[in-house]
């Protein structure tokens, strides 16, 4: 292979992004998406770059922890040495696809292109030693939190703070889930075609899908991503998990309703919303406090064929008061700002730049978004609250935070059409990953007596 190829292979590209991940905390998905279009790859080698750069990163502290007895000095290793050692190791110890051998020599042409002889020559050693010996199982590590931490690759203030929210044998079962893949999930704009129409166009271009467990709306797709179909281009199916589908059906819309959606990038939630809603009469108001994003929401809209019915604003949405009149709105909804753990699936890199002080902070922000927007919703509207995260602190402590200090607004149970996810005692969707292979999510409903 010669080193203009080399370049413009996966594995090459894989080591470049891990690196600039792990030092600019920049997002995977985002910098996967520019790689892709960039180096103009084929399905193949976009699958192994996802696969390889998703697998090192959701395994990294236990890519870590086998890669430590074979390296003397690990805090002198270069960083992009380092993403080439845990990509090499990934590949050895949880793909079988790929011979050793293979792996090895492939990381040193790497080294060489990237480095010197001499870089080459200290990989070659490292892999080949793992490959004699074999790694380390966390499994001996007596402790339960860094035994946690090491095998599913969290760090340790998430796995103490589950823990202390829903016990260890939940808390196990949430990090197993969040180590998985995301499913593919498609909303289906129903006032366009019906769930069986969709379903057989959909089968007869090759994708096999099914209905989602827990959204009207909502399909999986069990290969592929159908996004060159016409289906998608005509705004007749759009990408969407299934746990953020329900927060439309949350909403129970009227044809007529004036809505808020107060944090609304990049647009799910307010296109979903919008096809409830008449031409003629209802309407969306939707606020971001970024203006790139904001136009993220109208292309959504317009590709969905709801843009009529959603007016866009840049805004910071605990400002709201300034703009709005009191009593302005009969639905709203506060899809708040979060720490995005229950999205790890799909961004697993968020778990090594968030602390718990970001949690404090997030909740503080929450707050003070619930309680600007609480005035502006009309008595005997509804006030929906979301989250995709699964810390109760950005959750359930939030809202009961608020009802504390708004005693005209009361918990109502949060409405579901298939009513197949289970609410807690207060009312609440408290979506965990592992209930039904979603995205972590939280869904509060509030109305205003």
């Amino acid at each position: 292979m010669t080193t203009t190829n080399l370049k413009n292979s996966s594995r090459y590209i894989a080591v470049t992004l891990l690196e600039k991940i792990d030092k600019d905390q920049s997002f995977s998905n985002l910098l996967l998406t520019e790689a892709v279009k960039k180096n103009q790859l084929s399905d193949k080698d976009r699958g192994l770059l996802t696969e390889l750069v998703y697998g090192v990163i959701q395994n990294k502290l236990l890519l870590d922890y086998q890669l430590e007895p074979f390296l003397a000095r690990p805090d002198k290793v270069d960083n992009w040495v380092k993403q080439l050692l845990r990509l090499s190791l990934y590949q050895m110890t949880q793909l079988d696809k790929v011979p050793a051998h293979a792996i090895v020599n492939e990381a040193v042409r790497i080294a060489k292109a990237r480095g010197h002889k001499g870089i080459a020559g200290f990989v070659n050693g490292v892999l080949r030693n793992i490959d004699r010996q074999g790694v380390r199982s966390p499994e001996k590590i007596q402790d339960t939190v860094l035994n946690l931490s090491i095998t599913y690759s969290f760090p340790v203030w998430i796995i103490e703070l589950l823990i202390d929210e829903v016990g260890i044998d939940e808390t196990e079962k949430i990090v197993q889930s969040l180590s998985q893949r995301a499913k593919v999930s498609l909303r289906v704009n129903v006032k366009k075609k019906t769930m069986d129409e969709v379903i057989s166009q959909l089968n007869k271009e090759g994708y096999q899908v099914r209905h989602s467990a827990i959204a009207r709306d909502g399909l999986i797709c069990e290969n592929g991503l159908p996004v060159n179909t016409e289906l998608f281009k005509e705004g007749i199916i759009t990408i969407q998990d299934e746990s953020s589908m329900l927060v439309a059906e949350a909403m129970q819309i009227k044809p007529d309703d004036q809505i808020l959606d107060a944090c609304a990038a990049p647009g799910g939630k307010t296109t979903h919303m919008a096809t409830y809603l008449d031409h003629a009469e209802g309407s969306v108001t939707a606020l971001d406090l970024n203006k790139n994003k904001l136009k993220k929401v109208r292309e959504n809209a317009e590709r969905l064929d709801v843009s009529p019915l959603i007016e866009t604003q840049q805004m910071d949405a605990r400002k709201v008061g300034e703009t709005f009149d009191n009593n302005s709105f009969d639905k709203i909804l506060v899809d708040a700002p979060c720490s995005g753990l229950g999205l790890m699936k799909r961004k697993p890199d968020i778990r090594y730049q968030k602390t718990i002080d970001d949690i404090y902070a997030l909740q503080k922000v929450q707050g003070d978004i619930l309680n600007s927007v609480a005035p502006l919703l009309k008595r005997g509207g509804r006030l929906i609250y979301s989250t995709c995260t699964i810390t109760v602190k950005e959750n359930n402590e939030v809202i009961e935070a608020f009802l504390r200090n708004h005693t005209d607004f009361e918990i109502e149970p949060v409405s579901t059409h298939k009513n197949t996810v289970n609410l807690s005692e207060k009312g609440f969707v408290n979506l965990y990953p592992h209930y039904f292979d979603t995205d972590g999510f939280f869904i509060a409903s509030l109305i205003k007596k």
